[in-house]
């Protein structure tokens, strides 16, 4: 065997020296295999060679994303340079980079809830409404329509979505079990329930639900939506209507009322903190969060919790189901095309499907109704989200520039209402400020 070996290197090695010298003779000369094998590669790496700089968000996407780097590249040719950045350095940091025109990052996360409108108006993000569109491959159908608007700015797609939240109602099984309660299907009757299981002497609260001033607007948003209210229409700010002020004051009623002891700080951490211990019959948050209470080293109620969609109010059923996250290419990235690549790759069916197998919603419509994607996901919050994804409504925040400004202002409602002031006089200042922000903004 090794006598045969040895003659076939021989020979290798002979034919290769004939075609070198073949090759080396004048005129022209027919590709040999290994300039055929080139030429198909150059064609499926148009890119090949080319370094991208991707900024991405310290959550769990982007640190499974960045693990799945080594695919693209092989894919490619493409090398990848990654930074993380928690949410607020990570804004910090593109607004330096972009204010600058820099090139870098090429690609980026941003959240278009937050930031969209802004980037917009500075130009700092660039359209993708062609490359997204026009591919037939890429479906773009495929996204959820809710997910996608608040990417849209001035009709242009600023981001191409990547994580999904969702309003849910998280629930205690067993205690609606034992006091034999069905699950709410209206306001009204997740208010009484609430009302009958809120025992603070054995320390279980009826309801918890973000009470910090910013942070609980996106929370207090389906409240709205399913009074037919909203924060504005058009450039007219909107906080004080009759409608509004229903599902403020609810939410607002239910944390004084219900809520455990020190709600008026509690952002979502806090807040999951409470139903994961145990302390609280009913939560209201985003789905994405799941895990708070699926994760057994984390929450003592992990296998009683139930799921449900947003009930119905005057208006019906009207959750949030918006895209948090979403990439982006810098407007001033070197090479558009190369930067599509990534993003292409990144929320492909395939990819979004991977990375929503480790707990990371994804905005495809297709990997919520394929069983081995949504494997990650309990029953129950599966069927949630395909609910939320028909009814829901994309926003869950003022869409304006000064988005952090809007929540202090919109925030205060609430606040001042738990707080046991007029929740009329609230409304009517803050309508009166938030009127006032969108003027500025229009003369910008």
């Amino acid at each position: 065997m090794m006598i045969q070996t040895k003659k076939w290197l021989v020979l290798g090695v002979s034919m290769t020296l004939v075609a070198g010298l073949l090759a080396g003779c004048g005129g022209k000369s027919t590709p040999n295999a290994s300039e055929g094998t080139e030429t198909a590669s150059n064609a499926n790496q148009p890119h090949k060679g080319k370094k991208l700089t991707v900024y991405l968000g310290n959550l769990p996407l982007g640190n499974t994303l960045k693990t799945m780097i080594p695919e693209f590249e092989k894919e490619t040719g493409m090398k990848v340079e990654f930074q993380s950045f928690a949410e607020d350095q990570l804004s910090q940091k593109l607004s330096i980079q972009l204010t600058t025109q820099a090139s870098v990052p090429d690609v980026f996360m941003l959240r278009p809830p937050q930031e969209a409108k802004l980037f917009a108006k500075n130009g700092w993000v660039y359209p993708l409404d062609e490359l997204a569109r026009q591919d037939a491959d890429y479906d773009f159908g495929d996204f959820s329509e809710s997910a996608t608007q608040a990417n849209v700015v001035d009709d242009k797609l600023i981001g191409i979505p990547v994580l999904l939240d969702q309003t849910v109602v998280y629930y205690r099984k067993d205690l609606l079990e034992k006091a034999g309660i069905a699950v709410p299907k209206t306001l009204d009757e997740l208010e009484e329930a609430i009302k009958t299981l809120h025992d603070p002497k054995k320390e279980v609260y009826g309801f918890v639900a973000r009470g910090q001033r910013s942070a609980l607007v996106t929370m207090v948003a389906p409240f709205l939506f399913s009074e037919g209210a909203d924060f504005m229409q058009g450039d007219k700010a909107t906080v004080n209507t009759p409608e509004a002020i229903k599902g403020f004051g609810r939410y607002a009623n239910w944390l004084k009322n219900y809520g455990p002891p020190g709600v008026l700080n509690m952002a979502f951490p806090q807040a999951w903190g409470i139903f994961a211990q145990g302390k609280a019959a009913f939560f209201i948050e985003f789905s994405s969060s799941y895990t708070n209470g699926t994760d057994k080293e984390k929450s003592v109620v992990a296998d009683d919790i139930g799921y449900a969609v947003f009930p119905t109010g005057a208006a019906g059923s009207k959750p949030v189901s918006a895209s948090t996250w979403a990439l982006s290419i810098n407007a001033n990235a070197a090479d558009k095309d190369a930067a599509w690549q990534f993003i292409k790759w990144a929320t492909s069916k395939k990819m979004v499907g991977t990375l929503q197998k480790e707990g990371n919603p994804g905005v495809r419509d297709s990997v919520w109704n394929d069983p081995e994607s949504t494997s990650a996901f309990p029953a129950e919050l599966v069927e949630v989200t395909l609910e939320n994804s028909k009814i829901g409504i994309g926003h869950d925040r003022p869409q304006v520039i000064s988005v952090g400004e809007a929540r202090e202002i919109i925030g205060d409602i609430v606040v001042k209402a738990m707080l046991g002031e007029d929740i009329q006089a609230a409304a009517d200042k803050a309508n009166k400020d938030f009127q006032a922000l969108i003027d500025k903004e229009k003369l910008k």
